[in-house]
């Protein structure tokens, strides 16, 4: 974690605390979105968050419920009430245009929660998305076992842990599902995924463009790219596509 971030605290109505770093500038306020089980301490949050910090942009990098530094039971949580809580946050701790950025899962609530921001709404970047995994991430024994048994476990390639899905959010992602109908998103749009994703199909990108009813999107697709997209050149594209959207 870069030490020009200090860490703060969101309350929720219920007492939860959500933790949070913010960078103040101009506008708009680029918000980083992390991936599922991800946090953010990450190698592409800190990133846009030292760029915004050095080009006097705003910045907000938050954790989820559950997730991070933030408080919370992992296993209770649901996509839409990460949503809720980015919406929460944006309201409370950004002004103005917001441009959401999306890792991996944070590609999927980048969505839901563009959709939600309406006209605040000034730009996504998606870095390997991953909408509606849970129609195609899961084959039909491991949704048996997930409905039936609540948590399904899989190899988790980036540690040495497990990674669960829980029922409650498997349920919550069914409920939310995109891709099958035109996304009322009208604003700047750029997706950026690595060919050689072995989580997320780089297939999913072009066919999130084409649902966006957004005319200005392009994606970019890095042939030799993993799904992290965390390498320096991946970095150096990720930032110059902030940088573009900024319209700097």
């Amino acid at each position: 974690m870069s030490p020009s971030i200090s860490r703060n605290w969101f309350v929720r109505a219920d007492g939860l605390k959500l933790a949070y770093r913010k960078a103040e500038g101009a506008g708009p306020t680029f918000v980083f979105l992390p991936g599922y089980m991800s946090d953010m301490a990450g190698g592409k949050a800190t990133a846009v968050f030292d760029w915004a910090l050095a080009n006097g942009k705003s910045c907000l990098l938050l954790d989820y419920a559950g997730c991070g530094e933030s408080e919370g039971d992992f296993a209770q949580q649901t996509l839409t009430g990460w949503r809720d809580d980015v919406l929460a946050m944006i309201d409370a701790l950004a002004e103005g245009p917001v441009v959401l950025i999306g890792s991996s899962m944070g590609g999927w609530l980048m969505l839901l929660a563009g959709v939600a921001l309406g006209t605040r709404l000034a730009g996504l970047i998606g870095i390997a998305p991953a909408p509606d995994f849970t129609r195609w991430g899961f084959t039909d024994a491991q949704r048996e076992a997930i409905l039936t048994r609540g948590v399904h476990f899989e190899h988790n390639p980036y540690g040495p842990e497990p990674t669960p899905t829980y029922k409650g959010l498997y349920e919550s992602g069914e409920a939310s599902l995109m891709l099958d109908r035109e996304i009322a998103i009208d604003c700047p749009v750029r997706l950026l995924h690595g060919q050689a994703d072995a989580d997320v199909p780089w297939k999913i990108s072009p066919k999130l463009a084409s649902a966006l009813r957004s005319t200005d999107v392009r994606v970019t697709l890095i042939k030799d790219g993993d799904h992290r997209l965390s390498r320096e050149a991946d970095i150096a594209l990720l930032l110059a596509t902030v940088a573009e959207i900024a319209g700097q």
